[in-house]
């Protein structure tokens, strides 16, 4: 089938559905939903989330110079849509969606958000002004993982936490296990073995 073309813009798909939380000093914690967020770098630990300089969280950002990402599953999706929507200017979205900050050791201001499953501590490096969004490039320098997602040998086993992914609009639950990282090259019996293990999880 022949493909058509369409006027460029970000169709890329699925992303990352996250949380941030941030705070500054004299400023109560926020909460702002994030769908362009992705990883940049695995030595040292960076990540990039890109902010309209119009929400209310991006002079928080600016000023405190941190950040926590906050990977959602099933049961914080309505409060991630619902601080999609609404802004910190008129309400404590902590209070309202019933959540609860989580201290963040390498943090000055910025909490976790206790029900997340796992979050990742931001310190931004660089702002790039890039148009209609400010890209905020931060080193990770703290993760936390909730204890059931981790087994007796300490690997942690994220399909347990139910994440949520966003695609053009629309959110959806992570479904099945379809392989693993270098399953195309894998010897007949660790395919077997590994994707058994998969399929029980």
């Amino acid at each position: 089938m022949a493909f058509r073309e369409i006027s460029p813009g970000a169709l890329l798909s699925p992303v990352p559905a996250v949380m941030v939380s941030c705070a500054a000093e004299g400023v109560r914690p926020n909460i702002i939903t994030i769908a362009w967020a992705g990883t940049v770098c695995s030595q040292p630990p960076m990540l990039s989330i890109s902010v309209r300089k119009e929400r209310f969280s991006h002079r928080i950002l600016t000023d405190s110079g941190e950040f926590v990402v906050n990977l959602v599953g099933r049961d914080q999706m309505k409060a991630m849509d619902y601080c999609g929507v609404r802004s910190g200017r008129d309400e404590d979205k902590f209070a309202t969606c019933g959540l609860t900050t989580q201290p963040v050791e390498q943090m000055r201001y910025a909490p976790a958000i206790a029900e997340c499953p796992v979050y990742l501590a931001c310190k931004t490096e660089q702002v790039l002004e890039l148009g209609s969004h400010d890209l905020f490039l931060a080193r990770i320098v703290g993760v936390g993982v909730k204890e059931e997602l981790m087994d007796a040998s300490g690997n942690i086993d994220v399909q347990k936490a139910g994440l949520v992914a966003y695609c053009h609009g629309i959110y959806h639950g992570l479904g099945e296990a379809l392989g693993f990282f270098g399953f195309s090259v894998a010897a007949p019996k660790v395919y077997a073995r590994r994707m058994k293990a998969l399929k029980q999880k």
